[in-house]
């Protein structure tokens, strides 16, 4: 089935977006029945280090390297836990490992962590209920990237062109399809869909065998930048677009990327964006919850520095646009 999304003979395209499947059937497996039970963690003071997996997003993704500076400042900084990051399909499949007890903190965008806890849209019928937050970080915007040569200048121009969306059930992909009926579209019907990886979406606007893509990621996100060199663009989010979103889904915010972003950027993009949100199982224990807020957040100048994502980033502002999800204890007494 996946062959049959495809339309390239590169064998190595065709091979990233079989793993890419693989990733996400398995971590979709999990959606439906009964939870798996969580895997037995080291209790605080048993002389063992807690393990603490951190599945992230694809390796081209900017939530890739987020996820490893934070692993690494831990295992630096907190000697009771083992912590490791990995590649994933992105927010929602993080949200069911998290769920299924197969890690223990991740990261996604907050509209996503609120309907897993409530067992709504993508999680309905498996709720997790436990889940809880650790911080709200920074925004995650919506890019939208086309050929200069497709003639695209707004998202209704974008009904019947050759369009390079997420794997179908991800976050980035239920992102493109809310913006698009938003601006009168029937998705996927009204586009001509590629579901590919952001890395192979780069690789087709620069050889422009496709003419426009849609990537979820923090700014500036290196997919974005390759295309932004081979005769590509930002397209804006209209205000309107963006109000009929917030009507609907109050967790969007607008959000603007300054000129100069991206290579041949020469003027401000507005779009809207999502916070993201570091969450963690219910059952990890208070102290653990609390010595890896405490840590993020001692060292937030020096993650910052390697990640600009993370830069700037304050404990005052971690409770704010999170949906509503509740914080976890430990990061209440930190």
């Amino acid at each position: 089935m996946l062959f049959s999304m495809r339309k390239t003979s590169s064998i190595k395209k065709i091979l990233a977006t079989i793993c890419t499947g693989v990733v996400l059937v398995g971590a979709l497996v999990g959606c439906g029945g009964e939870k798996k039970p969580a895997a037995p963690a080291a209790k605080p003071g048993s002389g063992q280090k807690v393990k603490i997996s951190f599945p992230t997003a694809s390796a081209s993704g900017a939530l890739y390297a987020v996820g490893a500076a934070i692993t690494n400042n831990w295992n630096k900084t907190v000697p009771t836990v083992a912590a490791s990051s990995q590649a994933s399909a992105g927010g929602i499949a993080n949200l069911n490992m998290v769920s299924d007890g197969e890690a223990q903190v991740s990261i996604a965008i907050s509209s996503n962590v609120l309907q897993c806890l409530k067992g709504t849209d993508s999680f309905k019928g498996h709720a997790y209920k436990e889940l809880k937050a650790i911080a709200g970080l920074y925004m995650n915007p919506n890019q939208i990237v086309v050929t200069d040569k497709s003639g695209v200048k707004s998202m209704a121009d974008l009904k019947g062109k050759h369009f390079a969306v997420a794997s179908a059930g991800s976050s980035v992909y239920n992102e493109c399809s809310n913006h698009l009926i938003a601006a009168g579209l029937k998705f996927p019907d009204d586009i001509k869909a590629e579901y590919i990886t952001f890395t192979d979406a780069a690789d087709m606007l620069q050889n422009g065998s496709i003419d426009g893509a849609w990537i979820m990621s923090g700014a500036p996100a290196s997919a974005v930048s390759q295309a932004l060199t081979a005769q590509c663009h930002l397209l804006s989010v209209s205000d309107e677009i963006i109000k009929k979103l917030q009507a609907k889904y109050p967790w969007y915010v607008k959000y603007t990327i300054p000129a100069g972003t991206y290579p041949n950027q020469k003027e401000a993009v507005t779009t809207s964006a999502i916070k993201m949100v570091m969450f963690c199982r219910g059952d990890l224990s208070e102290d653990v919850v609390y010595q890896l807020t405490k840590s993020f957040w001692k060292n937030i100048d020096e993650l910052g520095k390697s990640q600009k994502n993370l830069k700037g980033l304050k404990p005052a502002d971690a409770v704010k646009d999170i949906a509503g999800v509740p914080l976890h204890p430990g990061a209440i007494k930190y």
